[in-house]
């Protein structure tokens, strides 16, 4: 194929400082499947943003707590904590020297911040209770044990308090930049999915069938229960239990008030999400699944209208060495494992190893060949070892690079920045910044 046919075939390149630097962009969403490195990626977005001077925060919802961790926080909860070390905080501007004074960039732009918090999703439900109700009603819903149940752990309930969350932060206008690190969720369509599944079931028929005998009151509301609905009350008492189905009757008629509200805020952030301010970005591995994953989640977002930046394809392996195929390493190795040709002695080769005598003494050095001949034989199989591992390393170069054209080929519209796989795991500000960097970049490095 000629040059111009390849450059044909490459995906658009996601230009990463362009979409930090316009201010224009007010959230981030960084989505996708579980374990393809969304909290790393957030977090390296939100370093090298405030180091462009957006004031950047990062929410994470990540169970490890790793983001705590690279950015010298000892622990993150449901309030935002600024990041020593960054932006005008003792930092450097990304791409610059930085002067670490907390003055101006160099183009006169001031310094930026970064803050980060860690999604506390039933502190975020207890917020929600306590600012929409009295004090004496949020203290019997907090208190009820089907709300305890539900805040803690009901499906949905955390992603739908990532958006309200998202929503709150949104509100105060403190930044310029918000970015999301979205729930580790089974599959990444939950994400979108859930807010509106637990709006409508805090709002739906069977919620309002359990708050009706509270609205009509008293031994008319048990007259109307027990002759309207007898059935339906004996077959949930079976099910959930007597006490189950009293408690959350209880939590029903605490929550009158506010049920309305939840649906009114799951649209208005999802009205938010498809604003032109936000951005999402898909983040997954070279891998099949990941991709299968990105692609189903690249549709649902051009479905709903939300606003897609592009592609970060983590974990990319390269090579400095690829002009050496993976076949001629495999041969190169076979022949020093075979004694092929690179071992025969003849000709000139063959005539040093017999003449083993010095001009000077005449003495025979014979000796020494067979320590020669052994240390030959180790540096042949090291050398062979580390061909096997170049022709393995660029196997997988091939496999992934396969694997992310089936991708581009069905949505060659969809920008693209691949990350270079790191040896280890970020821990700290310096790492953050690497992947930032590489991001920018938007093509792996040779590694």
């Amino acid at each position: 194929m000629s040059e111009a046919g390849m450059a044909m075939d490459e995906p658009a390149r996601l230009e990463v400082d362009r979409l930090l630097d316009d201010r224009g962009t007010r959230i981030i969403v960084c989505c996708g499947s579980g374990g393809v490195g969304k909290t790393t990626t957030a977090a390296a977005l939100g370093v090298r943003a405030a180091e462009r001077g957006r004031k950047a925060v990062v929410l994470t919802i990540d169970p490890a707590r790793r983001l705590a961790q690279s950015m010298g926080i000892d622990s993150l909860d449901n309030t935002p904590r600024k990041v020593a070390g960054v932006g005008g905080d003792g930092g450097r501007r990304a791409g610059d020297g930085g002067n670490g004074d907390g003055g101006s960039d160099g183009d006169g732009r001031a310094p930026g911040e970064l803050h980060a918090m860690m999604l506390d999703m039933k502190r975020t439900f207890d917020e929600i209770v306590e600012g929409h109700t009295d004090r004496e009603r949020a203290e019997a819903i907090l208190a009820n044990p089907f709300y305890q149940s539900l805040s803690a752990g009901f499906a949905g309930t955390q992603e739908y308090m990532a958006m309200e969350k998202l929503g709150q932060l949104r509100a105060r206008d403190d930044w310029d930049l918000i970015i999301v690190d979205t729930p580790p969720s089974r599959s990444a369509l939950d994400f979108l999915d859930a807010p509106k599944r637990l709006g409508s079931f805090l709002d739906g028929k069977f919620i309002r069938v359990l708050m009706a005998p509270a609205k009509v009151g008293g031994r008319a509301g048990m007259k109307f229960l027990n002759v309207g609905m007898s059935l339906m009350t004996g077959t949930l008492s079976k099910l959930m239990g007597a006490s189950l189905l009293k408690d959350v009757q209880t939590f029903v008629a605490a929550m009158d008030t506010m049920f309305g509200g939840f649906r009114t805020r799951a649209d208005a952030t999802f009205r938010l999400l498809q604003a032109p301010g936000t951005a999402f970005l898909v983040v997954a591995a070279p891998e099949p699944d990941a991709l299968r994953e990105a692609a189903y989640f690249v549709e649902r977002l051009a479905a709903e209208q939300m606003p897609l930046a592009g592609l970060v394809l983590n974990r990319v392996h390269g090579s400095d060495a690829d002009q050496l195929s993976a076949e001629r390493a495999l041969a190169a190795a076979e022949n020093l494992e075979e004694g092929g040709i690179v071992d025969q002695e003849s000709g000139k080769a063959g005539l040093r190893d017999d003449d083993r005598s010095t001009p000077d003494t005449g003495l025979d050095v014979g000796a020494d060949t067979d320590a020669g001949t052994d240390a030959d034989a180790d540096v042949d199989e090291i050398t062979a070892g580390l061909l096997r591992l170049h022709a393995e390393r660029m196997q997988v170069i091939a496999r992934e690079q396969r694997t992310r054209d089936r991708f581009t080929s069905l949505h060659p519209e969809v920008a693209v920045a691949e990350v270079a796989a790191l040896p280890g795991d970020v821990h700290d500000l310096a790492g953050l910044r690497a992947i930032g960097e590489r991001l920018a970049a938007g093509v792996p490095a040779g590694a």
